[in-house]
């Protein structure tokens, strides 16, 4: 077989790159390991960027989300009881962000894909490059008991951070920053109506909280617990318990409880793997970075990967623009820095660390008054929430 981009990975990030090269007249095959059912089943972010809207708009596949999704002005921080808007609208000058789960942003990513007849192998066993740093780079894999090889011009790595893309890159050619957290979140999701029309991310003493919803009749909930917890001993009953005494009593007092969908608790951690690229191999999303999620950047920073990586291959096949190629991890990590940093500070503002004495609780507690308290400060939170823009490939 041979295409022009391989892509590892049928995740979003992949998708959406297939989809957007395809329209550009750029041959790809997508390889997954897993099922169709498999990708569709993970339960993901629901809030997309302004930019990632666009993206997803130019790509084609938004009819639904524009549908369907739901747009948000602004959101809540409840601190100390009470609630603070931060109005992302009139902060950034007009932008917004869209609640639209990422489930549904990848069911119509596969159904684009399907009805332009754009390839995708499932099942893909045993997924491994080669030659990236060399000659022409391949990939190889096992499919129905047979052994397979693509041959490509260009490998684009998007099977997230457990993924075969990075850890076929030679380590001593990668620096990893990480930071884990003492604590996760468990989630639920149920089919209730949402306790406030806008997200509420909440501070309290005894951990934080996110109010969150996937539509105007199914939501989504956070509460922050420590690394061991186990989810077997979340009854719902206790769930509900625990985040109505971390809201403000008003919202407490309107929180509709019913039977969870789903429940589970996500480690939180901080990572970022330099650089993003090995010869003629290109690390998206996932596979490169990891945000905890109290910033809402983990899916969008993958766009903002697929939008340099499907800029830079449209010049490279359209006007020659090879030397394009070694400005993409350099592009990419301007702006990933800046979203680790929104989410680490998000995350250090509005959690509860075991580890903080009480001088660092006050300290930190002072620091998020001030950007609340302040116009610039909110315009801060809010044009880092909204996304910050994605840079011209020149």
């Amino acid at each position: 077989m041979k295409t022009q981009v391989a892509i590892i990975g049928a995740g979003p990030a992949g998708l959406l790159l297939g989809q957007l090269l395809h329209k550009a007249g750029i041959d790809n095959i997508i390889i997954e390991r897993q099922t169709p059912e498999y990708v569709l089943g993970r339960i993901r972010a629901g809030v997309l960027e302004q930019g990632m809207v666009d993206l997803l708009r130019e790509a084609g596949v938004s009819e639904r989300m524009d549908a369907e999704g739901l747009v948000h002005d602004g959101f809540e921080l409840a601190l100390d009881g009470r609630l603070e808007h931060i109005d992302l609208k009139t902060l950034t000058g007009g932008k917004t962000v869209m609640v639209y789960g990422q489930t549904e942003v990848t069911r119509d990513l596969m159904a684009a894909r399907k009805a332009c007849g754009a390839k995708s192998i499932y099942q893909a066993g045993n997924v491994q490059p080669h030659d990236m740093k060399a000659g022409r780079p391949y990939i190889t894999f096992e499919k129905d008991g047979e052994t397979y090889r693509l041959d490509c011009d260009y490998i684009a790595g998007c099977d997230g951070f457990h993924g075969v893309s990075r850890k076929s890159i030679p380590s001593e050619v990668l620096t990893e920053f990480e930071r884990v957290y003492p604590f996760g979140w468990l989630g639920l999701l149920a089919d209730t109506p949402p306790v406030h029309d806008e997200l509420i991310y909440a501070r309290h003493e005894r951990g934080f909280a996110l109010c969150s919803m996937r539509s105007s009749t199914r939501t989504r909930y956070y509460v922050q617990v420590p690394t061991t917890e186990k989810v077997e001993d979340w009854s719902d009953e206790r769930f509900w318990e625990e985040l109505r005494s971390r809201l403000p009593a008003e919202q407490a007092a309107k929180l509709v409880t019913g039977p969870s969908l789903e429940k589970s608790i996500a480690p939180l951690r901080s990572f970022v793997v330099e650089p993003m690229q090995y010869g003629k191999l290109f690390l998206l999303g996932d596979a490169a970075h990891i945000v905890p999620p109290t910033g809402a950047k983990g899916l969008n920073l993958a766009a903002s990967d697929v939008n340099t990586m499907y800029r830079i291959l449209v010049k490279v096949y359209q006007e020659g623009r090879t030397e394009l190629l070694e400005k993409y991890s350099e592009i990419c990590l301007r702006r990933i820095w800046k979203a680790e940093r929104f989410s680490w500070w998000m995350t250090s503002m509005l959690h509860d660390f075991p580890e903080n004495d009480a001088f660092t609780k006050r300290m930190l507690q002072t620091e998020l008054e001030y950007f609340v308290g302040s116009e610039a400060g909110r315009k801060t939170i809010a044009e880092n929430y909204v996304g910050l823009p994605y840079e011209e490939i020149e």
